[in-house]
C-alpha cells in the first residue's frame, strides 16, 4: 500500500495510534467541577456525589430538629400517655376480674379509677392540715430547742454560735403559714390546682380507654401484623400488664401493713393525726422506689419530735425494726410471683427514670425493668453455668490432699533430724 512505510527489516510500519475522541456522557452523569489545579499541574474536582452527599445532610439536620423542636412542645402529652399506658398495665387485672364476674369492661374501669382517684384525694385532704399544722407547731417549738442546744454547747464543749439567721428565717417561715398570707396566695393555688386536675383528667381519660377498648386496640395494632409477629405483641403485652399489675397490687398489699404498723405505733405514742400519717406512710414507702421508706418516716418522726423526742426515738426504732421484718420476710412472700428485681438492678432504673422523666420516670422506672428483665428471660436462651469458685454462693472448702502433703513433708523432716543422733547411740551399744 501507498501509505505503508518501509522499516530498517523492510517490514511495514503503521502510523502510531491516535488518542480516541471522548464518549458522551450517558444521560443523568454529572460531570466533575475543576476547582484548580494541582503542584503536579492536574485539575481538582468536586467529586459528583459530594452535593447529594450535602444536601441530604442538611436536610436530615433540619428533620431532626424540627422533630427535637415537636417533641419539646409535645413532652407533656408524651409523659401522660406513658403514664395512662402503665396504669393500664396496672388496672387491667382488677378489670378482667369484674368482667368474668358480668361486669362491662367501661364500668369496671371506669369503678377502679373512682376507687383510685377516692384514695388520692383522701390522702390529698387528710395531709394538707396536718402539714400545716404540724409543721407550724414545730417552727414554733424550733428557737427553744436552738436556745438549749446553745447553752449546752457553751456548758460543755465552750462553743458558741450565733442563732440569729436561723431564728429570723424560722420566723419568715411561720409567717408564712399565717392564714392572712395563704389567702394572698389563694389564686395561684387555685390555678395550680386547676392545672392539676386537668392533668389528671387527661391522664384518666387515656387510661380509660386503654383500658376499657383493650381488645378492640389490641386488634387493631395486630391487623397490621403477621401472625407471627401477633403472637410476639401479644405474648410482650401479657408480661407487661402480668408485671405492672403484680407491681401495683403487692405495692398496696405492703403499704397496708406498713400503714397498720404506723397507725398502732403512732395511737400508743398520742401522736396526733395517727390514721393520716399512717396513709402517708405506707403509700409513700412503698411507691417511691429505694429511698421512699426514708422519705415517709420523716414526717411522722417530725410530729413525735414536736411532742417529744423520746416519742420521736421510740418511733425511729419501731421503722427500724418494721423494714427489716418487710425486707426479710413481707416482701420476698408477696413479690415472689409477682415482680423480682435485684436492689441494684431497681436502685439504677430508679436513677435512670428520675434523670429522663423526674418524678413520674422514677416512679415508672421499677415496673419497667421489670417488664424488660421479663421479656428478655422469656426469649433469651439460658445455659447451665459450671461450678467454680467465682461462681458459687457457698465458700469453697479447703483441699484435705495439701494438708497431708504438708504432714509428710514434716515427717520426713524429722527423721531426716532424727537418723544422725540414731546412728552414734546404736555404735557404741555395740
Amino acid at each position: 500500500m501507498a501509505d505503508d512505510v518501509q522499516g530498517k527489516d523492510g517490514e511495514p510500519t503503521q502510523d502510531p495510534p491516535k488518542d480516541p475522541a471522548p464518549a458522551s456522557d450517558p444521560p443523568g452523569f454529572s460531570v466533575p467541577v475543576v476547582l484548580g489545579t494541582r503542584p503536579d499541574n492536574r485539575p481538582t474536582t468536586i467529586p459528583p456525589w459530594l452535593p447529594k452527599a450535602l444536601l441530604l445532610i442538611g436536610v436530615s439536620v433540619i428533620i431532626w430538629l424540627g422533630v427535637y423542636a415537636l417533641l419539646g412542645n409535645i413532652r407533656s402529652l408524651i409523659i401522660w400517655l406513658l403514664i395512662s399506658l402503665f396504669l393500664s398495665f396496672a388496672i387491667e387485672p382488677a378489670v378482667n376480674w369484674f368482667a368474668r364476674h358480668g361486669w362491662k369492661r367501661g364500668l369496671g374501669t371506669a369503678f377502679v379509677l373512682f376507687m383510685f382517684m377516692l384514695l388520692g384525694i383522701g390522702l390529698v385532704a387528710a395531709m394538707v392540715p396536718l402539714i400545716i399544722d404540724q409543721v407550724g407547731e414545730l417552727a414554733a417549738k424550733l428557737p427553744g430547742w436552738l436556745e438549749g442546744l446553745k447553752k449546752h454547747s457553751i456548758n460543755w464543749f465552750g462553743l458558741h454560735f450565733d442563732t440569729k439567721d436561723i431564728d429570723e428565717a424560722i420566723q419568715k417561715f411561720t409567717d408564712n403559714l399565717d392564714a392572712t398570707n395563704i389567702a394572698k396566695n389563694v389564686f395561684s393555688l387555685v390555678t395550680t390546682g386547676v392545672g392539676l386536675f386537668f392533668q389528671l383528667l387527661t391522664i384518666a381519660l387515656f387510661t380509660f380507654y386503654l383500658v376499657a377498648d383493650g381488645p378492640r386496640f389490641r386488634r387493631t395494632v395486630c391487623s397490621f401484623m403477621s401472625p407471627e409477629r401477633q403472637m410476639r405483641v401479644i405474648n410482650i403485652w401479657e408480661v407487661a400488664v402480668d408485671k405492672t399489675g403484680g407491681y401495683l397490687y403487692s405495692r398496696l398489699l405492703l403499704a397496708l401493713f406498713s400503714g397498720i404498723w404506723t397507725f398502732v405505733w403512732l395511737t400508743i405514742l398520742g401522736v396526733p393525726f395517727a390514721a393520716a400519717l399512717a396513709l402517708w406512710m405506707g403509700i409513700i414507702s412503698q411507691f417511691i422506689p429505694v429511698v421512699g421508706t426514708y422519705i415517709a418516716m420523716f414526717l411522722p418522726i417530725l410530729v413525735a419530735l414536736a411532742q417529744s423526742p423520746t416519742d420521736a426515738a421510740i418511733l425511729l426504732v419501731a421503722f427500724v425494726v418494721y423494714q427489716q421484718i418487710e425486707n426479710y420476710y413481707l416482701s420476698p412472700k408477696i413479690t415472689s410471683k409477682t415482680m423480682q428485681l435485684h436492689p441494684a438492678v431497681a436502685f439504677g432504673s430508679a436513677i435512670v427514670g428520675g434523670s429522663v422523666l423526674g418524678a413520674v420516670g422514677a416512679f415508672l422506672a421499677l415496673p419497667a425493668a421489670a417488664i424488660i428483665q421479663a421479656i428478655l428471660s422469656t426469649y433469651l436462651e439460658r445455659h447451665k453455668v459450671i461450678d467454680t469458685a467465682l461462681t458459687s454462693d457457698e465458700p469453697t472448702p479447703p483441699d484435705p490432699e495439701p494438708e497431708k502433703e504438708r504432714a509428710l513433708q514434716r515427717l520426713a523432716k524429722r527423721l531426716k533430724r532424727s537418723g544422725p543422733e540414731a546412728a552414734p547411740a546404736g555404735e557404741s551399744s555395740a
